[in-house]
């Protein structure tokens, strides 16, 4: 058997974090013993849910601005830095970044040589929309020893379209950082999944790249929130356990980042990348004259 190539042991983290100014320091500090609990376990990618230091459901847009904080010079994205430096691993988090006058859910990728990068969440949930500037950074992709890391947040899973632009752009491994919550009922199947569990499945499996997604508990403002963590193989089956929908838990998974490159090759004649019609959706999203069509 060979060796890996890439070999990573990835973490995601599930917990709590709850939003008030007075919280701020305690999720902080919640992500960083977890975090440190995932590095101890062998971690070398972890990763954390969406507005993990600062919880989720603001009263106003004063409060979310008083949530906020810059990136990368910010309190939490320095701790989070620190710790990636320290432990020597990378580290995928989700914050609220003030920039000037505008707010955006953002997360961030710190490794051992510290920032690596940002993405700011293109498709904002309900009432993100008034507090929170839609995201401007596109969907990079961004280059570590380990493999070609990629970034999303929570609603973004909705839009097969970016699952497929960063898979696009060479990403080996996406990082997924979420609040999930409703969805329309049921909220859970028998099985105890819920609705971005299996969006998660499906997006791994049709672009064939491993998918990390950390999700939260717990109940805030009058939101339940769905938990359901889980890392998602190449295949598109979860690798091990899918988490719970209540439990604080770590999920652990070893895996060959790089693998994600020769994944889409399923058989002699069927690869996923090469069999992809562009010559036809390049028509439907209009970036070319259709025949059919007047000019």
């Amino acid at each position: 058997m060979n060796s890996p190539i890439s070999p990573a042991r990835v973490a995601v983290i599930q917990f709590d974090p709850q939003v008030g100014i007075a919280n701020r320091e305690d999720n902080l500090r919640q992500s960083l013993a977890l975090a440190a609990e995932a590095a101890n376990g062998g971690a070398n990618l972890i990763v954390l849910p969406e507005l993990s230091n600062c919880g989720y459901f603001f009263s106003s847009r004063q409060d979310a601005f008083d949530h906020a904080e810059p990136v990368p010079n910010g309190p939490s994205v320095r701790e989070w830095t620190d710790f990636a430096c320290r432990h020597q691993v990378y580290l995928a988090a989700g914050l609220n970044e003030i920039d000037g006058s505008q707010l955006f859910n953002t997360a961030v990728l710190l490794g051992p040589d510290g920032f690596i990068g940002k993405y700011r969440k293109a498709h904002l949930w309900n009432l993100e929309k008034l507090w929170f500037t839609p995201g401007d950074t596109g969907f990079p992709v961004f280059e570590t020893p380990i493999g070609r890391i990629g970034l999303l947040i929570c609603w973004d899973i909705w839009f097969p379209e970016v699952p497929r632009i960063l898979s696009q752009q060479g990403a080996d491994i996406i990082c997924s950082l979420n609040n999930w919550v409703w969805t329309p009922p049921p909220l859970f199947d028998e099985a105890g999944k819920c609705m971005a569990s299996y969006l998660t499945m499906t997006a791994a499996h049709v672009n064939n790249v491993f998918i990390a997604a950390a999700s939260r508990i717990g109940q805030e403002r009058d939101a339940r929130y769905l938990g359901c963590s889980l890392i998602a193989g190449t295949n598109g089956w979860p690798i091990g356990e899918v988490a719970s929908a209540n439990r604080q838990e770590i999920l652990f998974a070893d895996i060959d980042v790089t693998s994600a490159r020769s994944a889409p090759i399923w058989n002699s004649l069927n690869d996923l990348q090469r069999d992809r019609r562009n010559d036809l959706y390049d028509q439907m999203l209009g970036y070319a004259h259709h025949p059919a069509l007047p000019r």
